[in-house]
């Protein structure tokens, strides 16, 4: 099965977007749904947000004027239960099942969500955040899996229709816990080998400076798909990550994978792209300590 990259980018926060959103003007996000389309998404997440006022209408009117310019299927992404099932009632399956982004690990958000992939026929995202929050460790991940992965079998739903989000943080802020999330990753291919893997992966480089957001974005990807990940939710506007996503960087795939397994290179001998690629790993796995001007160190 080939990577799955769902596009981010139909996103309540975004200053064309949002606005677009509130105003019911169909015509910016038809066409940011064509591009997204046209760029090699595999899915397009559909995120309102709270959408706490007329949250369902919302959606409703969100998913149609998608779905009237492609055929992609949606991540429908909300914490709004009417909104969510309003999305599911009028999806159309034309490429593939809706999936439900997300059910929190948590016994509430799963008695309301979960009996909706099996009314609607959807997928889910299993998000591993529990009654405490974000898990601090890839053992915290690990007990929330299966406290969500095991009963949405019991549900019916297949593996390949459970995607499991580990919860990404950022290095900036929380250099040490982003490990948890790599690691999880790791650990996933012998819990759940069936399930689905994906990840908001831009969540890694927030607060990180915006020139270096690519750069940081590219070296977890790599070091990710490394780990197993099967879809992320990306921006399928960011050539470098599709290059990536799409097999066309096997170098920074390879020198990545050589940190992860401690084969440190001489640096002497590396080109200047490759050198920055070295350094944000081993930021990325703790090896040397976060700061604004790690690749100057």
């Amino acid at each position: 099965m080939s990577f799955k990259v769902i596009a981010e980018n139909i996103n309540v926060m975004s200053k064309s977007i949002g606005p677009a959103m509130k105003n019911r003007d169909v015509k910016p996000i038809q066409d940011l749904a064509v591009r997204l389309t046209e760029a090699g998404a595999d899915y397009l997440d559909v995120n309102l947000g709270p959408a706490r006022k007329k949250g369902d209408e919302l959606m409703q009117f969100v998913v149609g004027a998608v779905q009237e310019v492609s055929d992609l299927p949606l991540y429908l992404d909300t914490m709004n239960v009417d909104a969510m099932e309003a999305g599911l009632k009028v999806y159309k399956n034309k490429g593939g099942k809706a999936v439900i982004n997300s059910i929190m690990a948590r016994p509430d958000r799963m008695e309301k969500l979960m009996p909706f992939t099996k009314k609607y026929d959807a997928g889910m995202v299993a998000l591993l955040w529990g009654p405490e929050g974000i898990p601090r460790d890839e053992n915290e991940r690990g007990v929330l899996a299966s406290e969500i992965v095991y009963p949405a079998q019991e549900a019916g739903l297949a593996g390949e229709d459970i995607w499991v989000d580990p919860i990404v943080v950022p290095v900036s802020s929380q250099q040490i816990e982003a490990q948890g999330c790599t690691n999880f990753m790791l650990m996933m291919p012998d819990m759940f080998p069936e399930c689905m893997s994906t990840c908001g992966l831009s969540n890694i480089s927030n607060g990180c400076p915006d020139k270096l957001r690519p750069l940081v974005n590219q070296t977890y990807f790599a070091m990710l798909l490394r780990a197993g990940l099967k879809g992320a939710i990306v921006d399928p506007l960011d050539k470098g990550l599709m290059d990536i996503a799409r097999g066309k960087r096997k170098d920074i795939e390879t020198i990545v994978g050589k940190i992860m397994d401690g084969d440190v290179p001489d640096m002497a001998g590396l080109s200047k792209e490759e050198t920055d690629y070295v350094k944000t790993t081993q930021v990325l796995l703790g090896q040397k300590l976060y700061s604004d001007s790690w690749l100057d160190l």
